[in-house]
């Protein structure tokens, strides 16, 4: 990324210009406005997520709260897009004026299930870009291979508390008041 970013015929992409491009059904995110290719997650990963929005969808409505899968897109600094595997948004977010939006504003929470080819980058440079949304409160980093999950929570006075979760044990979201057991996250039925 770095030669491609100093290349100065290589023109950084805004925002909006990311938002309305079409992949062709590939994945991709923005960073510092160059435009980088996802790879397609495993079964596993997968799964982890989509059980995760479940669990959150059915603990969530009639709460002013959503989740969301990894087709809404995060902004976390001016020119970059991040596509977290979960997001929850309160507020009521599903109202007429927000159906087609791509972006919605800060989360309140982020999910993002690790893999070997990514764990390393979500732990990191993902982890403080979602820190340093206003909105944020709580970053939970999955890992399906140990089944264990790193929260990462603000507190009252705005600090980051991080601890992990230990492999069979319930996971706590404290913004959203709710509490996932281990089995529905991590369930292979």
């Amino acid at each position: 990324m770095a030669s491609l970013a100093l290349d100065p015929a290589y023109r950084r992409v805004e925002v909006d210009e990311f938002l309305a491009m079409d992949f062709g059904g590939a994945k991709a995110e923005l960073v510092d406005g160059v435009i980088l290719m996802m790879a397609g997650g495993s079964e596993v990963h997968s799964r982890v997520a989509v059980d995760i929005t479940v669990a959150l969808r059915s603990r969530l409505r009639g709460t002013g709260c959503r989740p969301y899968n990894s087709d809404l897109a995060t902004r976390t600094e001016k020119r970059t897009i991040r596509f977290p595997d979960v997001s929850v948004h309160c507020n009521d977010p599903a109202t007429p004026e927000n159906r087609n939006k791509q972006l919605l504003g800060d989360p309140r929470v982020v999910v993002e299930v690790l893999s070997p080819s990514t764990a390393s980058q979500d732990q990191t440079v993902k982890l403080q870009e979602y820190q340093a949304l206003a909105g944020m409160r709580d970053i939970l980093l999955v890992d399906p291979e140990t089944e264990r999950v790193r929260l990462v929570s603000r507190d009252r006075e705005g600090n980051w508390q991080a601890r992990w979760i230990d492999a069979g044990a319930d996971v706590p979201i404290p913004s959203l008041n709710i509490v996932i057991p281990h089995q529905e996250i991590f369930a292979r039925d």
